[in-house]
């Protein structure tokens, strides 16, 4: 764990503030559930707090307390401009280096004149003055619990934020399910409930929301997998013509390569997303015991994340991209054999 210039940050914000709170490129449930969280604590602790996120989210986070007023850099730009430029610090929350913002919004960020807070649990943090790191813990949403916790202001969460941090515990740690998630996680879960999140609805707003097309495409999805059982690992692939032919939304293939990762035998997992605005391909890293994903994906494919589950992208062309996968996985078959047992 890192804790660098607690103390002073609590100095800092001992007045009022205009703060602004940042998450990352394509936010998902831990970065919404996180900033808008945070952003609730700080209010009541009498700042003026502004949620800016480089660009759209999927709509079964909407609902989350708080979103109606959360800005896109993308295309509400200068209102995100004006809130930066008339902040005092700014969190980050959520992402581990200022590119994971998108190029346009680094630029802005790394012209800011004031200072970083960043609260994150990725592998390999970028330095800021204020940090709070701990890649052991499972969500961000976890470390936002905790760094309330370490200002005493547990009695500060009510509803909507005990909602918003439950959201993003849950999403990140697959309903609860992923090694990430300990003891001290339900016992905060427990927390958040007796707080008033209500988990029957949060479940049901974040996972029973599918539109027609998404689930179409999860069947294609499911239908483009591929298995190397000598490795056992499995893969898949969505081309952008599949996407537009399914009527593709921000958010309709998260979760899809916990599909790959389920199968019996597996114990990596990836999918691989054409991404036609950014002219990449996309992918998701998943993977079971002691083969790290974040490790994988550093030395390969420009990522990381974490050990079990990590992102990266490739510049090539969705062929050459699997293609040069299943080269590489040829060559971690020993340590993938011996990675996990059952």
């Amino acid at each position: 764990m890192i804790l660098k210039g607690f103390e002073e940050l609590q100095v800092f914000l001992e007045k009022p503030k205009n703060i602004v709170v940042v998450g990352h490129r394509n936010p998902d449930g831990d970065a919404m559930g996180s900033t808008l969280a945070l952003s609730k604590y700080l209010e009541k602790k009498g700042h003026k707090a502004t949620v800016v996120v480089p660009n759209e989210y999927p709509a079964f986070l909407h609902w989350l307390p708080g979103s109606d007023a959360t800005y896109r850099f993308d295309w509400q730009n200068s209102q995100s401009q004006r809130e930066i430029k008339n902040s005092e610090i700014i969190f980050l929350l959520d992402f581990n280096a200022l590119h994971r913002v998108g190029s346009d919004m680094q630029n802005t960020l790394e012209k800011y004149p004031n200072d970083f807070a960043m609260i994150d649990h990725h592998q390999q943090p970028d330095d800021v003055k204020y940090m709070y790191s701990d890649v052991e813990i499972c969500s961000t949403c976890q470390m936002v619990y905790q760094f309330i916790e370490l200002n005493n202001d547990l009695d500060l969460i009510d509803a909507d934020i005990a909602t918003c941090l439950y959201a993003g515990i849950m999403t990140d740690t697959g309903s609860f399910r992923f090694r990430s998630t300990t003891s001290k996680t339900h016992r905060i879960i427990a927390d958040l409930i007796d707080k008033g999140a209500e988990n029957d609805k949060i479940h049901n707003n974040v996972y029973d929301a599918n539109s027609y097309n998404r689930l179409l495409l999860l069947g294609q999805a499911l239908s483009n997998m591929k298995i190397v059982p000598d490795c056992k690992t499995a893969y898949i692939t969505l081309t952008n013509e599949e996407k537009k032919r399914f009527d593709f939304q921000k958010g309709d293939t998260e979760g899809i390569v916990n599909y790959a990762l389920s199968l019996k035998g597996i114990i990596f997992a990836a999918i691989f997303i054409e991404d036609a605005e950014q002219n990449i391909v996309k992918i998701s890293f998943r993977s079971k015991g002691t083969f790290s994903v974040n490790q994988f994906s550093r030395n390969h494919f420009e990522g990381g994340g974490h050990d079990n589950a990590a992102g990266g992208k490739s510049d090539l062309s969705m062929e050459e991209t699997v293609a040069k996968f299943t080269s590489l996985v040829a060559t971690y078959q020993q340590e993938l054999a011996t990675s996990y047992e059952n």
